[in-house]
């Protein structure tokens, strides 16, 4: 049995979107307080560095909308949250032995395969969030198939083909709300730690060599956790690094 849903938090679910966190973005002008907007079809998904997000239906597209008013690196450690949530309500709804794992910076992984993405979009002036748009996608139903992912990616799976599981969208929805909003009061009163702390206790291959590819490098070593900003710390021949963004690979 999941968690009542959060008090003051508002809920839209809508038959057809181009895409959540669009979607998202014009309805924030006139919400009051932190908002949820679910699709039943999402035509127009996105992913991180405005990759393309496959929605077959079944599957579970929605965006939190929140006001935070903070500074963006601050905002940004919400992904973290946000990973735990989904971890989290996955677990409640399948049981405790679903396997299920964090993998840095923003997916959820079942069985070693990518289950999640999480896509963090945001608006305001200079370094301050006015707007920010935490958008989630899960494959309950259906994954895509390996050749719709980049070269390299991990094999793309769904819930109901790695377990035999069926979760409707409305079901992931009411578990993740309050999943997330429990994660995100801890968040508000005891700071960034508690939630590293849960994060790399549920966090993919830490320990095991990755490798991080940005735009520009690639730097190879052992995942030795985040940092208190929620950088990768890899450990290297070079010396410990610490990178606040990139694509990580497992297997050296």
């Amino acid at each position: 049995m999941t968690a009542p849903w959060p008090r003051g938090v508002a809920r839209h679910v809508l038959d057809r979107v181009d895409s959540t966190n669009a979607e998202a973005f014009r309805l924030a002008p006139s919400l009051t307080g932190p908002a949820w907007i679910m699709a039943r079809r999402q035509e127009a998904g996105r992913g991180r560095r405005g990759r393309a997000w496959t929605d077959p239906p079944g599957n579970f597209a929605a965006t939190l909308v929140l006001r935070p008013d903070g500074l963006a690196a601050d905002v940004a450690r919400l992904s973290f949250v946000a990973a735990l949530a989904v971890h989290d309500a996955l677990r409640d709804l399948c049981g405790p032995a679903l396997n299920v794992a964090l993998k840095w910076p923003n997916d959820v992984l079942l069985n070693g395969g990518k289950l999640s993405g999480i896509l963090l979009e945001s608006s305001g002036a200079g370094q301050r969030v006015t707007t920010l748009a935490i958008g989630i996608g899960i494959n309950l139903a259906e994954a895509p198939q390996p050749n719709q992912v980049e070269p390299g990616a991990l094999r793309p799976v769904s819930l109901a083909q790695e377990t035999g599981l069926t979760v409707t969208p409305d079901e992931m929805l009411d578990a993740l709300a309050p999943a997330f909003a429990r994660w995100h009061d801890q968040a508000a009163t005891m700071g960034f730690a508690p939630i590293r702390q849960a994060w790399l206790a549920r966090a993919a291959r830490l320990g095991d060599t990755i490798t991080a590819r940005t735009g520009t490098a690639e730097v190879t070593g052992i995942f030795d956790g985040i940092d208190d900003s929620g950088a990768l710390i890899l450990r290297t021949p070079r010396g410990v690094q610490a990178i606040p963004a990139a694509d990580i690979h497992f297997g050296g």
